[in-house]
């Protein structure tokens, strides 16, 4: 009688557009048992108040993007990266480290037997530093008219604000083209979007 062996550990990159229901499918990684680290979570921690990049944030831009509370004043970031490229690179030169270190401290939580999913909405626009990191990349998919569609419903912004943050992000040919798997997420209910989360599962499970 042959002895069973446990399937392999993987690290999975997931990534997708905004709006394209990727943090729907990290949470259904999640109830199947993969270990999250949620690189947003993460980036969200390190300006809040009292966070790692505060003091980094504020001697590089000026008290005026640290908010009433001590955290960083994300709309008024938000609008300085949308119209200065160089201060979105400055702020990511800040950040990226530490998320990167912030990531591994998470990834080192996870038990032997759990695969680790790293969600990372950035990942095709990070170069070749978290394709190299993970196993598998998972791309969560859909038209970009869907995109807006949802964003502008969950978060009440205005059609031309989506817009801006869709042309900031990777072009949707890049993400695919880096993917070993792709979910397209259109038109799917949330019952059909978890059968194909369920089929990944399972060929992670049996070492495809």
């Amino acid at each position: 009688m042959g002895l069973s062996t446990a399937p392999r550990r993987l690290t999975i990159g997931l990534t997708g557009g905004i709006g394209s229901g990727k943090s729907t499918v990290s949470q259904m990684l999640v109830d199947l048992g993969a270990h999250l680290v949620d690189t947003d979570a993460i980036s969200r921690a390190l300006t809040a108040r009292g966070g790692a990049a505060i003091e980094a944030i504020a001697q590089h831009f000026g008290p005026e993007m640290i908010d009433a509370s001590g955290a960083m004043d994300r709309a008024r970031m938000r609008d300085l990266a949308f119209t200065d490229p160089g201060a979105l690179a400055r702020l990511e030169s800040i950040l990226h480290p530490l998320i990167g270190q912030q990531a591994d401290a998470h990834a080192g939580l996870a038990r032997p037997d759990q695969h680790i999913v790293y969600d990372v909405p950035l990942l095709a626009e990070s170069g070749r530093k978290w394709k190299d990191k993970v196993d598998r990349v998972l791309v969560v998919d859909c038209e970009p008219d869907t995109q807006i569609a949802r964003v502008m419903a969950r978060s009440d912004w205005p059609r031309e604000a989506v817009e801006k943050v869709l042309a900031k992000q990777a072009q949707r040919e890049t993400r695919r083209a880096l993917a070993d798997h792709i979910i397209l997420n259109e038109g799917l209910s949330l019952q059909e979007l978890r059968a194909e989360v369920e089929k990944l599962w399972h060929l992670w499970n049996n070492g495809a």
